[in-house]
């Protein structure tokens, strides 16, 4: 068995330790499908798993990154053979099982999702799992019947990867998106994304009324917190938000009154063990509905020896955009 590049997480006598090492194939876990990894992405959960500030691991050692794009290169699965160009985020890699930052990885093959056509591996990782994420968010909201005729759209943490793909998504569809950042140096770039408004944050963390002004008829939140709370008090009747971050709490200090007295849904979005069929629709939409030259816009390349470092600096709030990571 060979050796190869990967960024291993060890348990040590307080908190945990991340490093660039050599890892034996030998030691890889259990699937029917064995990828050579080319690209990968830094969310905000590699994050708090690098710098161990959450207990995102859930064994040792563990091989970070929860997801990545490559090439196939053995198979048992009856769907995927040599060479097929395959996405797999979420299912718990980098959590309880060995993850995306390592030249190889071996997983089941119900977990992966044909490279869409069109989509090379390091847009598809550009995209990641936030903009993954995004996506279920809006489609979420459409279910919920939104429609660009219902009123403006707000996304919070606009300047992360979770907002800057919905706000490229959502202008693309013709929504009116209101972006919500404690960043006022990145209006102009969410402005080049297409957000119409930009917000400080400060308007939507203080602690929430049970209701407040009509100002939008949905959101996407990766914040939580007060600032959920706020989201759903101005949401104008019959809205809905999408759920899909904490970033500043797990806490949701809010009332029934926007639920009972304006009929509004809060949704939740869970990108980990998200369905099949819904992956696939997913990343059909993102392929077809997300400006390429707005993902360029987004999208910083960094090497494989910088990632632990870009981990705690996406914890700081110091990444815009997206991040992907050259594998191999």
């Amino acid at each position: 068995m060979a050796m190869f590049k990967a960024i291993r997480i060890d348990k040590a006598d307080k908190g945990t330790t991340a490093a660039l090492t050599q890892f034996d194939e030998a030691e890889l876990m259990d699937g029917d499908v064995t990828v050579r990894v080319e690209w990968s992405t830094l969310n905000y959960k590699d994050g708090l798993a690098l710098t161990g500030k959450a207990p995102v691991v859930r064994r040792f050692p563990m091989i970070a990154g929860i997801d990545f794009a490559g090439t196939v290169e053995q198979s048992s699965h009856p769907q995927w053979k040599p060479g097929d160009r395959v996405i797999c985020t979420g299912w718990g890699m980098g959590e309880t099982h060995l993850g995306a930052y390592a030249e190889k990885a071996r997983v089941k093959g119900d977990w992966l999702v044909a490279l869409p056509d069109g989509l090379s591996a390091r847009e598809a990782m550009a995209i990641g799992t936030a903009g993954f994420t995004a996506m279920l968010a809006v489609i979420a909201l459409e279910k919920h019947d939104l429609t660009p005729d219902r009123g403006p759209v707000v996304v919070t943490g606009a300047a992360g990867g979770v907002g800057s793909v919905a706000i490229a998504v959502l202008a693309k569809l013709g929504y009116h998106v209101i972006a919500s950042t404690g960043r006022s140096a990145e209006a102009d770039y969410l402005k080049s994304l297409g957000a119409a408004e930009v917000i400080d944050r400060n308007e939507l963390s203080a602690p929430a009324k049970p209701l407040g002004k009509e100002r939008w008829a949905g959101g996407i939140d990766s914040v939580g917190s007060n600032t959920l709370a706020n989201l759903l008090s101005m949401t104008k009747y019959g809205g809905a938000i999408a759920a899909c971050g904490l970033a500043a709490g797990m806490d949701l200090p809010t009332s029934v009154a926007p639920f009972i007295l304006r009929g509004v849904s809060l949704v939740g979005i869970d990108s980990v063990m998200c369905p099949q069929l819904a992956r696939q629709a997913a990343w059909k939409r993102l392929a077809s509905d997300l400006d390429r030259g707005k993902l360029t816009e987004i999208t910083h390349e960094i090497g494989f020896d910088q990632v632990i470092e870009a981990g705690a600096r996406i914890l700081a709030g110091q990444i815009r955009g997206r991040l992907v990571v050259k594998i191999s």
